[in-house]
């Protein structure tokens, strides 16, 4: 799949403004997961500023028809993507569902909300592409009540190897806004950190784990 650079720059540059993506080295943030990461990200911030959110939202509407073509549905992956889905989904006059992380517990135990047909083609929206699991259960989730999953569409993705792996195995294009090596590359032009930081966040890029571990053992 394509990948635009002039919008790419325009999006790193618009998540770091709005600080809806975070670098620190020196004082590392924990994941959900208790691991340590120069980098936090939270794509839900861009829906609080309305040029950003819109040129976002024309950005994903033109990326699924240069790539994907005729699509007959939008899906939302749940938290981050269902509101970036729905206004795209808007944007394009089709109807919007959304992927659940899990099962309802209660009710009709439902994992997709809202309505799916067999055989509908599906472009599935994310806000983040971190290992690709949850993003993949979506897809996955999509495929097994009958959809034709063409592609997932994202904001930014950390471009870690068990994600290009997971993609490729489950031969599901991926079409992101901007990427880890963009974010970088503008966070030292912009002076959003120093260049003498390049050398950590790529390590982190290899090996997150050992990143992390190496941070632990520091007392981070």
């Amino acid at each position: 799949m394509k990948f635009n650079e002039e919008i790419a720059l325009k999006t790193s540059e618009f998540l770091l403004q709005i600080k809806a993506i975070k670098l620190n080295n020196a004082l590392p943030f924990t994941w959900a997961s208790g691991r340590k990461s120069p980098i936090y990200c939270d794509n839900r911030v861009t829906l609080s500023f309305p040029k950003i959110r819109t040129f976002m939202r024309q950005q994903f509407v033109d990326m699924i028809s240069e790539e994907f073509g005729e699509v007959e549905l939008i899906a939302g992956v749940a938290t981050g993507g269902i509101a970036q889905g729905a206004l795209v989904a808007q944007e394009l006059g089709l109807p919007f569902a959304y992927v659940r992380s899990e099962e309802k517990k209660h009710g009709m135990t439902n994992m997709i909300e809202g309505v799916v047909s067999n055989g509908q083609s599906v472009v599935v929206v994310e806000d983040l592409v971190s290992t690709g699991k949850s993003s993949l259960n979506a897809v996955k989730a999509l495929q097994d009540a009958g959809c034709n999953v063409k592609g997932m569409v994202a904001i930014f993705t950390y471009g870690l190897k068990v994600a290009e792996d997971a993609f490729k195995t489950a031969q599901m294009p991926l079409v992101t806004l901007t990427d880890y090596n963009t974010l970088i590359k503008v966070a030292v032009d912009k002076e959003y950190i120093k260049a003498d930081d390049l050398m950590s966040l790529n390590e982190w890029r290899e090996n997150p784990e050992l990143w992390s571990d190496n941070k632990i053992k520091e007392g981070f």
